[in-house]
């Protein structure tokens, strides 16, 4: 479905990702772990047309989008949902639902969606008529999810969606993200939390100061030593 070949990108005189090669398939949950400044949300800003490529292709369904723009991204099916959640915070919560089916595809089925969106989050459903800015940043992180399933996505790219929340409210964002993946659509997660996210990854990637350094199966990352050491202080 995704396939970066030799991407380098990054922003003015600097470059933040050289040679980066990764793939995912339909269907399949990849994650990109790694520390801060290693270029995970650059990589993700790169898939999603935010971030123009000085290097390499981003192929997405065989098609090079390399060169397209953010909003001809989502068009195609792409959705990132942005590390720290951007809501809309003086808008209610059902706006800001709505502003996430603003293309062709979605307008098309806006209520239907919205009545699948809310079946996988009650919560949300509680809290439609509130302004976002006034919710848990649990609950607005759920919004902000909710609201990339609007735009009926193929690919979902995750932004460290643990980012700031408690310890019972992670758990409860990747019961969300494995719920999501059962539903057919296709997962690619950038996290800090890697003892999360490579326990319901397929495969793996680790980044490292700009590079793919690393990659194999979730559970087998999960057991690499170099990866124990520097990731999950063990």
């Amino acid at each position: 479905m995704l396939r970066l070949e030799n991407v380098d990108a990054g922003y003015g005189a600097v470059t933040i990702l050289q040679d980066v090669s990764i793939e995912v398939a339909a269907g399949e949950v990849v994650t990109i772990v790694g520390a801060n400044g290693a270029g995970k949300t650059t990589t993700l800003r790169a898939i999603a047309g935010l971030v123009r490529p000085r290097k390499g292709r981003v192929l997405f369904e065989g098609q090079d989008v390399s060169r397209l723009q953010a909003h001809d991204m989502v068009g195609l099916g792409v959705t990132l949902i942005p590390e720290g959640r951007q809501l809309f915070p003086y808008m209610t919560v059902r706006d800001n639902l709505l502003m996430g089916a603003y293309g062709p595809r979605a307008r098309a089925s806006v209520e239907p969606t919205l009545a699948e969106v809310l079946d996988l989050f009650p919560r949300v459903r509680e809290r439609l008529g509130q302004h976002a800015g006034s919710l848990s940043g649990g609950e607005q992180q759920m919004v902000a999810i909710a609201r990339g399933l609007m735009a009926r996505p193929k690919l979902l790219l995750f932004d460290e969606p643990s980012l700031g929340l408690a310890p019972i409210i992670v758990k409860q964002v990747f019961e969300v993200i494995d719920r999501i993946v059962q539903t057919g659509v296709t997962v690619l997660i950038v996290e800090q939390n890697v003892f999360h996210t490579l326990s319901i990854a397929d495969r793996g990637y680790v980044l490292e100061n700009g590079a793919i350094t690393m990659t194999d199966t979730g559970a087998a990352l999960l057991k690499d030593d170099h990866v124990r050491r520097a990731y999950l202080g063990i």
